[in-house]
């Protein structure tokens, strides 16, 4: 018989082998590397230190021609808006509230005009831009290792690369040699729209090199009038239906959202044509003409642009002004926190006495 020991030995030796026959399995079932320039799988934030944003903080429509859902929340509440989240204590979120208003009350005569609305509204406009100047600055840092104070489109190629898990010492040597670089017609695609912007923000005279100012309007197009009409020009060539250069209310509201599957997908779609329908026909369509032109675009997407932002004050307070004062008391900004701030505050009307 056995002994406990020699026992224990066998399914040791056991044990390693099939250790080892696993491993082996795992080699050969491994699939081949596709691309000996593929390292590993990018880290998506130093992806988005070097791609420029989907959203813009304080611009009425994404850069693919969706409307901002936040926005109102952006202009009112600046840097601030990450302090109101779903799940915040509401008495907190009443304080929060409370002291915006007083800062928007300039007059202290406790309630808020269009002036006022209109001066904050820039302040906070003002406010994520600087946001985004601070941020270009490490970005562009990181993209010119050498701190020369220029990125060539090369350079800044073989980082987006390096991004996207290629190893950049590979993708460097063959940009240098001019040896075909074997890229997926996906990131090739990236690629192609990224040098179109990359020539854009690059300054006359051009020498596709671009400084740290530069850089900002690659990534931040509402710092440059040149890039803001770059933006309107991509916006209008994906919504354009029949190559006018201008855009029908048919053009703006068929922006495709997805498949309706269910009742509650059609409500959604339903909800985002509303929505488009309106802006269009109240905000962007300036002459009401029912047409929107390229140079109409481009003034409702210019986030410092006063008119617009006069304009924009007064709708905001329109959505709350229930006794028709045109102004905005706290007791109405707390009853609609949820347009303003994204939260919903529960019992406004008991506590704003109590608190204020």
């Amino acid at each position: 018989m056995m002994s406990r020991q020699a026992f224990l030995c066998s399914l040791g030796s056991l044990y390693l082998s099939l250790l080892f026959v696993f491993l082996l399995m795992d080699v050969y079932a491994r699939p081949a590397n596709n691309s000996a320039l593929k390292e590993k799988p990018p880290d998506s934030k130093d992806e988005n230190e070097i791609l420029p944003p989907d959203h813009l903080n304080g611009v009425k429509m994404e850069m693919d021609g969706h409307l901002n859902k936040e926005f109102h929340q952006e202009v009112f509440l600046g840097k601030e808006m990450e302090e109101f989240e779903e799940d915040s204590e509401p008495r907190k979120n009443r304080k929060k509230l409370m002291v915006i208003f007083s800062k928007v009350d300039i007059n202290n005569d406790k309630k808020i005009g269009a002036k006022e609305m209109q001066r904050w509204i820039m302040e906070k406009t003002d406010e994520h831009f600087q946001e985004a100047v601070e941020e270009n600055k490490m970005h562009f840092r990181a993209v010119d290792p050498d701190g020369d104070g220029h990125v060539s489109w090369d350079e800044y190629k073989i980082k987006f690369l390096a991004s996207k898990g290629f190893n950049e010492k590979e993708i460097a040597e063959k940009i240098r040699n001019n040896e075909e670089l074997k890229i997926d017609e996906e990131t090739q695609e990236v690629l192609d729209n990224l040098k179109d912007r990359w020539y854009q923000a690059d300054n006359p005279p051009p020498d596709l090199l671009l400084n740290e100012e530069e850089f900002l309007s690659f990534l931040h197009p509402e710092h440059s009038r040149g890039m803001l009409k770059f933006m309107v020009k991509e916006i209008i060539r994906d919504l354009d239906q029949d190559g006018d250069k201008k855009l029908t209310l048919s053009e703006f509201i068929s922006l495709p959202v997805g498949t309706v599957e269910n009742q509650q997908a059609q409500d959604i779609d339903d909800d985002w044509v509303k929505d488009r329908r309106k802006e269009f026909e109240e905000v962007i369509d300036a002459n009401h003409d029912g047409i929107v032109t390229m140079e109409e675009l481009e003034e409702y997407m210019d986030p410092m642009n006063e008119y617009n932002a006069l304009n924009e004050a007064k709708q905001m307070i329109a959505v709350a002004d229930e006794n028709q004062n045109h102004h905005l008391e706290l007791e109405e900004i707390l009853k609609y926190s949820e347009y303003f701030t994204g939260s919903k505050l529960m019992d406004y009307a008991r506590n704003v006495h109590e608190e204020f």
